[in-house]
């Protein structure tokens, strides 16, 4: 069971041997890097590369640990016995499995994926040390233990918000997802727009880099946006002449999908006054 990327993803060497030493030890995959470098699409295309049952549990601010074990609804159960509804006698009616739960009963080893950890409370990752490690826990209105049939491949995703405790990255094997370089970022684009014309990709990517690499840049695009980007110069069929044409006068060409907020507009608009003034 070897993970080497896929059709429609292309994983570095370095990605690919965390992934797959994850796998080995049984251990969580922590994977970090900035918004939109495909942390989460990891989690999609390894389980289609493995044939795995994909499980997502999407992380918010408000989510507890117990959510992924299991939640019993006392209210629920309350208002039906009230009712007389004969339900009540049965406990299990009143349980939902979450996600590690219907990870740890899948009838074929699963994946699953906890998507932006650090969302949650600081408290969160440690609450859930135990189930991952031992791959099992105990479901105290029912007195039974759930333990894994087939133990999950588990991926962990975060933004790097906050700190993790050090109890809980023990127990993980890291990998940091750094920004690909010119020609990883070409063999991406090309799986998503594989008729883009050489000329085009190397302008608009050369563009790219340069906008990256602006120096008080609040927030610097990511994958994700270089490919809404090159989806908007394809569908407006625009050239590498339109790109290259008033660079130094004017905001990028649909710059909307790239800067992110008005700080990133006004900077490129100050340095276009700039490089007006030095003419």
């Amino acid at each position: 069971m070897k993970f080497t990327g896929t059709d429609a993803y292309v994983a570095t060497e370095d990605l690919t041997v965390g992934v797959n030493a994850a796998i080995t030890l049984e251990r969580p995959l922590l994977v970090k890097g900035e918004p939109g470098t495909g942390k989460t699409e990891l989690a999609h295309q390894v389980a289609r590369a493995l044939d795995m049952p994909l499980l997502e549990w999407h992380i918010k601010s408000t989510t507890k640990a117990q959510q992924g074990l299991y939640e019993y609804d006392a209210v629920s159960r309350l208002r039906d016995s009230q009712l007389g509804d004969e339900r009540v006698n049965d406990v299990c009616n009143y349980i939902k499995k979450g996600k590690l739960w219907q990870a740890f009963e899948a009838p074929k080893r699963a994946l699953l994926l906890i998507d932006e950890i650090d969302k949650a409370d600081i408290e969160f990752p440690n609450d859930l040390l135990q189930e991952l490690d031992k791959m099992e826990f105990n479901v105290y209105e029912t007195g039974e233990t759930i333990r894994a049939t087939h133990r999950p491949v588990v991926i962990i995703t975060s933004n790097n918000e906050k700190e993790l405790p050090d109890a809980f990255l023990r127990r993980c094997f890291f990998h940091y997802i750094r920004f690909p370089e010119m020609e990883t970022l070409r063999a991406i684009v090309k799986t998503h727009f594989p008729d883009i014309k050489d000329r085009l990709l190397t302008t608009a990517l050369t563009q790219f880099y340069e906008i990256r690499d602006t120096q008080g840049l609040k927030k610097k695009p990511s994958t994700s946006e270089v490919l809404d980007w090159l989806k908007l110069l394809l569908a407006d069929d625009l050239s590498p002449e339109d790109l290259a044409k008033d660079s130094k006068d004017a905001l990028p060409k649909l710059h909307g999908a790239l800067l992110k907020n008005e700080q990133d507009v006004a900077l490129f608009e100050r340095l276009a006054f700039l490089a007006r003034g030095q003419r």
